[in-house]
């Protein structure tokens, strides 16, 4: 592949599930990512699921999916011999990712203690309250990171009988590691100003900044919004907007029309379908031309918009209802019409987009003969494309070459 856009940059990754995903990113993209593990393997070589269902160090999903791009070395940082390696290699490096709290400092590996050695190093600790404060020493789960950062509240149903739910993927982890990358990009593009830095990032704020509208509809109104089953949540309850096609399948109508020609080409679409008979606000959708736009306050002052608004949701609907959930889809998006058909996992791959777009990445595994999908690189450089490179690596598969390389 040619290289990508992180070229030219080593970021010595210790490994952890916090840190994980954001060395894959900055991998993927070209950036020489050694993951330091201790003797024995990292952590996350432990989580399931694993391939065929047999656990082993080698041959977990969770291990697979975030480390891809990767070099591997093992370092025993309890030995002294260990620690010196590992300032040895940290001295080669652009950047260090860890989640280790105060474990660094105790064995006098901290930043403060490499920064005469290595004055432009970035340093980012991902911790999940941050190094500092009342809450620094704290742990977390995924569950509870989302819980108290706050993303939990707004994701459930409109039943509030029924309990909030917690978005699967490891998505409070995934959330910090945007941000560490994120960071990792600006502190390398202001260190030719400021050199290197301390970057001390707290997952609970990652995550309450990562609530949508919620925490600032109460910082600035006070008002708590309410969670709704397939929508944003908001202070005040928003009309329903998934469907069930004809096939069975759920469609999420998102936002009805709102412009003329969307409101046309809904009435054209109505007229092919022969539904006009089965829709008596068809006269209604014909008022459209009296507005150029249905903008939210006109909506809510002008009770002929807001039924105009309404009965665009309506068709949306009954066209819905009547074709396939992907007919549906490729209709309404024909259009001018934003929906989305709510996709399983395996179908979101195999889905003609992303498709062409060279989404789905197929990745050797010698270790169970054959290869596994991935998710690709979201983002396309015309000049340095990014994308996954290598599979996860093996306990220690570089440890040598590595070596070698620092003589």
């Amino acid at each position: 592949m040619t290289t990508g856009p992180m070229d030219g940059v080593r970021v010595v990754e210790l490994a952890s599930p916090f840190t994980a995903f954001a060395g894959k990113l900055l991998a993927d993209a070209g950036a020489d990512v050694v993951v330091v593990e201790p003797p024995g393997g990292a952590l996350q070589r432990g989580h399931g699921p694993f391939a065929d269902d047999q656990p082993g160090v080698e041959r977990s999903l969770a291990w697979w999916a975030e480390n891809t791009s990767k070099r591997g070395i093992v370092i025993d940082l309890d030995d002294a011999d260990g620690r010196d390696l590992y300032r040895q290699l940290v001295a080669t490096a652009d950047v260090v990712l860890e989640a280790e709290g105060d474990r660094l400092a105790d064995l006098c590996l901290d930043h403060v203690d490499l920064v005469e050695d290595c004055p432009d190093l970035i340093h980012l600790a991902i911790n999940p309250f941050g190094r500092s404060g009342p809450r620094g020493g704290e742990q977390i789960t995924d569950l509870t990171l989302l819980a108290g950062g706050g993303p939990m509240w707004s994701c459930g149903y409109d039943d509030h009988s029924l309990p909030p739910v917690r978005g699967c993927g490891e998505q409070g982890f995934r959330m910090s590691a945007h941000f560490a990358v994120m960071s990792v990009l600006t502190a390398l593009l202001a260190r030719p100003v400021h050199g290197g830095q301390f970057i001390d990032l707290s997952m609970n704020a990652a995550a309450n900044v990562t609530t949508e509208f919620a925490s600032y509809s109460w910082l600035a109104g006070q008002a708590t919004v309410q969670r709704q089953t397939g929508r944003h949540a908001t202070p005040t309850p928003t009309e329903w907007t998934q469907v069930q096609c004809a096939d069975g399948r759920w469609l999420n109508t998102g936002v009805p029309p709102r412009t003329g020609p969307e409101f046309a080409a809904l009435r054209d679409w109505i007229v092919e379908l022969d539904l006009v008979e089965d829709f008596p606000l068809f006269s209604l959708l014909e008022l459209s031309d009296q507005y150029e736009l249905l903008t939210l306050q006109l909506i809510e002052e002008d009770p002929l918009a807001g039924e105009l608004f309404g009965a665009g949701r309506e068709a949306l609907h009954l066209i819905a209802s009547r074709v396939s959930a992907h007919e549906a889809f490729l209709g309404f998006q024909d259009r001018g019409i934003a929906v989305g058909v709510v996709w399983s996992p395996d179908e979101v791959m195999s889905d003609p987009h992303f498709v062409a777009r060279d989404f789905p990445t197929e990745v050797e595994y010698g270790q169970i003969g054959r290869s596994a999908l991935h998710a690709g690189a979201p983002i396309r450089f015309t000049e340095s494309p990014m994308g996954i490179s290598s599979r996860a690596p093996m306990l220690d598969e570089h440890g040598d070459e590595i070596r070698t390389e620092m003589g």
